[in-house]
């Protein structure tokens, strides 16, 4: 049996609900930006970021919510999706018209070895077929002592129930195929992908969203995310994770 594919071409479609729809998954994605942001950018400033000169490649970038928060705390920001949509409204939404959005192909990256100082791939690598080609083209373009971070969902029943499952049942306009449960990834597969292109793993954080908020509760009977809704670290890794590693 045909395993089935992931349904990418919605990110064409999306417009100005990367930032304004709360009836769509997407609202979803901003608040787990909202979340992951700050602890992105206290690892990037634990590993000697310098203002103004420390180059951060954004590969997946979307609506630009890593991008364009990124650049207002002095980074040089490249933001990099195969989306012409989804770049058009992350400069849209670059208040400091900074950030540098280009068409790419994650595959291919149209960058030189060792060219920046942080990679980040949010959301993306369960999104693709084959994420070890990503990951090693995060390394290419990565300078040793570089810093590669990570997001993605673990494959395992209750992702499969709560990532899957759960948004399609409560956010009724939540597209066929947003995420295959096949593309998952296990903690150790993304490990093993780094460990071949010369990337130490230095920490995962499991993720996940704040159950006992009353946000939560709101997006359970009202089926919108709320502004507030919230997600928090995790001790297991069982749903979402984090992960960060260092190029040797």
């Amino acid at each position: 049996m045909k395993k089935p594919e992931v349904n990418n071409s919605i990110y064409n479609q999306l417009g100005h609900k990367w930032y304004e729809a709360d009836d769509d998954p997407i609202a979803l994605l901003r608040a787990e930006a909202r979340f992951r942001n700050p602890w992105i950018l206290k690892q990037m400033i634990s590993q000697g970021m310098k203002q103004g000169k420390s180059k951060l490649l954004d590969i997946g970038c979307g609506g630009g919510f890593l991008s364009n928060s990124l650049i207002k705390k002095g980074v040089q920001v490249t933001g990099l999706d195969i989306s012409e949509d989804a770049i058009h409204i992350a400069k849209q939404y670059d208040t400091t018209k900074k950030v540098h959005y280009l068409k790419g192909d994650a595959y291919d990256l149209p960058f030189l070895e060792n060219s920046f100082d942080f990679v980040c791939a949010m959301d993306f690598l369960e999104h693709v077929d084959n994420p070890e080609k990503v990951i090693k083209e995060a390394s290419r373009v990565l300078k040793p002592g570089g810093s590669f971070f990570f997001y993605t969902f673990n494959r395992n029943f209750l992702s499969w129930l709560l990532i899957i499952k759960g948004v399609e049942l409560i956010l009724k306009k939540t597209p066929q195929n947003l995420h295959v449960y096949h593309l998952f990834l296990k903690p150790e597969e993304v490990q093993n992908y780094c460990n071949k292109q010369y990337l130490k793993i230095k920490e995962f954080q499991g993720v996940g969203p704040k159950i006992l908020h009353p946000s939560f509760f709101k997006f359970i009977f009202k089926r919108k995310v709320p502004s507030n809704f919230s997600f928090t670290f995790k001790n297991s890794l069982k749903i979402g994770y984090l992960g960060h590693a260092i190029k040797e």
